[in-house]
């Protein structure tokens, strides 16, 4: 490691001040790699020091100030003045004057900062005297925290003293609680805007939660509180013990030096870590796969758990300062902890004594316990206690019936302003107490689709799943869940299976929840839980997205996908946990993994499977009882000139009539009633949101039409989202497509009137869209998780179609690109669910061949070798 700065600004005095730092910081800069990061900063804040320096020495504007009378200073702040000068970093520069600022000041700007823009530095600057100063500060905070981190550079050193002075004397001292309530509140309106960096995709590595801004304002808060000068009073004054003053500086250093990295990768100022740039830092760190983790997921892993870090040391402060209570907080300040060995201390938790613990250990998780009933935190010391003894967690503690008792009642306890499963995780005792666990804290799952680490994203599953039980449901997934979850009497084990469900993505096995479920058997023999409650538990974690994964990626209007799911789950009692778990699972994935249409898939598989089990009830007698309804509902709102009603209802599909409203099915009758002759009709309007469209098409049903209408789309820039896919009994097809507007929504309509006159020319034979839509195999422009395309040809799951599955990378015309092999095969589409919400989708097709019939092995080996070479390149 280089540990210094080895300037060379002495030895040519030829050089201009300027021509020297620009050759000094490209020398730098060449070797920032070696540097601890932390020297780094210092050392390049060293040059511009010695540049001001000598700029100063051989001034000619400043002698002829009288400087003498009217003494001045160059001072740094903000991050300059904190000497923690990062690769494409602001420098921000105060030209400080004891008296009133002369007219000849602006030549001192000219002399000191118009060669750092020549050579491509960002200066900020400012002219001020120390009244100014002060008269400023005293309004504006943002211009008292830059002043906070004010540091000598050259000139008078009198005069930043006297603003050093006043500042205490005349703000931060007088106005302590205001200025704290300031940055507290600026603090949390931060966090609100850049979100929780982390556990964001895409973490922002100064201004989010855990972010350089979060020690930034633990600095500002020390030097204001208690008067402390460098971060490393912290610990000289007790506030941080001395681990937990090292665990800070190597994740400040480890954040600096991803930080310094992002800025030489991006050639610029940057501190979002954007996708695309994380792939490439994890390849320049040379990090290597580890436990069936990638590189990427590594460095992200390690980024997590040092923002998390800083994050909890801010709150900590703040908790213990009083300035993040949680709320209702004071109703239990007269109660006392009903656990000998625990008090409460300061509005917060802590042990009596550490000889308590060594006396009776299982106050480890007591204090949990107490902590989840009198919705309390710790205070600072108890945390340090339970992590210095973690060593008593063994084996025999986790065999203690009172052990196992605490836990279930820490498991089953309301959610709470204090989470204190995430109070287990952060103090380790989590990982102690279930070493199984260990695999996955700080586990990154580099996609776009979880937003959250692994061992984090657990403990929300648990915490949705409580929040079910609570009155304010916001939506029908929700209400339902509350029911079922309000009615269960073994809560415990529901919630052990959702904080061990994702366990086995801490093992290099290609099915977590396989693996998982094998990993959770001890953990639950250990607690000495029986052997059917083993065997429950066990299942939902090993089926835990079977309900998910049939929902979308089958026809739940299919009596045969209910059935083999009843088969399957075949008790009940699973079938609501089941369903509990998957609701819970997806909504704390991300907007990604629950949606709308995710949410009505699984409650409606859901209710059918239920209603088999039940009563045994098929579920065709409730669909007829359905589509009778839907049927007199269109007799009495719809009149067809030239049709006869019945007959045209007749030949309406079961499934049709199963999946779509009858508000929906009068408005696609209409739509039929104009066909006549014609080869198709169409009706376009707004969708759900301003930037999505429906597009109704009612066509004569004719080989290739799925791949027709997509190659349209996509030769006019329209991305298809969603698709449902009919074809009544009478050859029509009735094709509901959700997609994006025109590129040019000035001339949308002409747009729309295009893609139309385009549709028609193709279903004539006057188009061949092999002609004119790119036929260039597609590249993945993102560095997402890398995950092979894959082709899944299923001929069990349905007696009368076979099943193609599609895994890939979502890009404009692969849905186009995917039916138009299948038509080329010679099959017909009869179900399609297509689901591109998400950076790998999952298109899935029910397909028969011209006959009618399932296709056999070899042209399934075909279709698949085919539908592969179109694909695009995951790498």
């Amino acid at each position: 490691m280089v540990s210094g700065p080895t300037s060379s600004m002495k030895k040519n005095r030829k050089e201009s001040p300027v021509e020297t730092l620009r050759r000094e910081r490209e020398m730098l800069f060449s070797t920032f790699t070696k540097w601890e990061p932390s020297a780094f900063l210092n050392a390049h804040a060293a040059l511009l020091d010695t540049y001001f320096r000598e700029s100063f020495s051989a001034s000619r504007v400043g002698p002829a100030m009288a400087i003498d009378k009217n003494p001045y200073a160059i001072v740094g702040l903000g991050g300059y003045g904190r000497a923690e000068q990062c690769i494409h970093s602001d420098v921000d520069l105060l030209i400080l004057f004891e008296k009133q600022v002369p007219g000849e000041a602006e030549e001192l700007v000219r002399e000191y900062v118009y060669p750092l823009w020549d050579i491509g530095l960002d200066i900020g600057y400012a002219i001020r005297s120390l009244k100014d100063c002060i008269q400023i500060a005293k309004t504006d905070y943002e211009t008292l925290t830059s002043m906070l981190d004010a540091r000598f550079v050259c000139g008078i050193s009198t005069v930043y003293a006297k603003l050093a002075f006043q500042l205490n004397e005349r703000i931060t001292g007088r106005f302590t609680i205001k200025v704290i309530r300031w940055l507290v509140d600026r603090n949390r309106k931060r966090h609100e805007n850049y979100g929780d960096s982390a556990f964001l995709l895409e973490p922002n590595l100064k201004e989010g939660a855990g972010g350089l801004r979060d020690y930034h304002t633990l600095l500002w808060i020390g030097k204001i509180r208690f008067g402390l000068k460098t971060f490393r009073d912290f610990e000289y004054q007790g506030i941080l013990s001395h681990d937990e003053y090292v665990h800070m500086c190597e994740a400040l250093s480890y954040i600096w030096g991803i930080r310094n990295r992002l800025h030489h990768l991006a050639g610029r100022k940057c501190d979002q870590l954007y996708f695309e740039h994380q792939t490439k830092l994890a390849e320049d760190m040379n990090l290597a796969p580890e436990e069936a983790q990638m590189p990427v997921e590594r460095l992200m892993g390690d980024l997590h758990s040092k923002m998390g870090y800083v994050k909890k040391q801010l709150l900590l402060l703040l908790y213990d300062l009083g300035y993040e209570k949680p709320s209702r907080r004071s109703i239990f300040f007269r109660k006392r902890p009903d656990v000998p060995g625990i008090q409460l201390t300061r509005g917060g938790l802590n042990f009596i004594s550490a000889n308590k613990i060594l006396d009776n250990p299982v106050l480890l998780i007591r204090i949990f316990e107490v902590s989840a009933r009198m919705r309390l935190p710790f205070v600072r010391e108890a945390t340090r206690l339970v992590r210095e003894f973690l060593y008593l967690v063994d084996d025999g503690f986790r065999k203690e019936p009172e052990v196992k008792k605490s836990f279930e009642k820490i498991l089953v306890t309301a959610s709470s302003p204090v989470n204190v499963l995430e109070q287990m995780l952060e103090t380790g005792f989590l990982a102690a107490l279930i070493p199984e666990f260990k695999g996955i804290v700080d586990r990154i799952q580099f996609d776009a689709y979880h937003l959250f680490p692994v061992d984090r994203h657990s403990i929300r599953v648990v915490q949705k799943l409580k929040k079910f039980g609570e009155a304010d449901a916001k939506d029908a997934a929700e209400g339902l869940g509350g029911q079922i979850y309000g009615a269960l009497k073994k809560k415990h084990l529901l919630l052990l299976a959702a904080l061990l469900h994702d366990v086995g993505k801490g093992v290099p096995e290609q099915r977590h929840s396989d693996a998982g479920a094998r990993m959770a058997k001890p953990v639950l023999q250990r607690f000495g839980y029986l052997p059917r409650e083993v065997e429950l538990v066990c299942f939902l974690i090993q089926n835990h997205l079977l309900l998910v994964k049939t929902a979308t990626r089958r026809d739940i209007y299919d009596e045969e996908t209910a059935i083999r799911m009843a088969r399957e789950v075949k008790d009940i009692k699973r079938l609501k946990m089941l369903y509990l778990i998957t609701v819970a699972d997806s909504m704390a994935t991300g907007p990604k993994a629950w949606n709308d249409w995710t949410a009505t898939l699984v409650r409606d598989l859901f209710l059918k499977v239920l209603r088999i089990m039940e009563t045994g009830e098929l579920a065709s007698i409730s669909a007829v009882k359905q589509a009778e309804k839907k049927k007199a509902f269109v007799r009495e709102t719809l009149t067809l000139p030239g049709m006869n009603m019945e007959t045209v209802l007749k030949r309406l599909s079961p499934r049709y009539l199963l999946y779509t409203d009858a508000v929906d099915i009068v408005s696609h009758l209409e739509l039929f009633s104009r066909l006549k002759d014609a080869s198709f009709v169409w009706n376009v309007r707004m969708g759900e949101s301003f930037d999505t469209r429906q597009v109704v098409v009612c066509a004569k049903d004719q080989p290739g039409l799925f791949s027709a209408i997509s190659g349209v789309f996509t030769l006019n820039g329209i991305d298809i989202l969603n698709v449902q896919v009919f074809t009544w009994q009478n050859q029509i097809a009735l094709d509901v497509f959700t997609v994006t507007p025109p590129p040019d929504l000035i001339f949308e309509e002409e747009r729309w009137h295009r893609a139309e006159e385009n549709l028609a020319a193709v279903l004539e034979g006057k188009l061949d869209l092999s002609e004119v839509v790119t036929t260039e195999k597609p590249v993945r422009k993102d560095r997402v998780a890398v995950r092979p395309n894959r082709v899944v040809v299923d001929n069990e799951s349905s007696s009368f179609f076979t099943i193609v599955e599609v895994f890939s990378y979502d890009f404009p015309g692969l849905l186009y690109r995917v039916t138009d092999v299948l038509a080329r095969c010679g099959l017909d589409i009869w179900v399609a669910k297509i689901a591109t919400k998400v950076d790998q989708v999952v298109d899935v097709f029910y397909v028969r061949d011209s006959q009618g019939r399932k296709i056999g092995r070899e042209q399934a080996v075909e279709i698949e070798s085919k539908l592969l070479a179109v694909l695009p390149d995951p790498e």
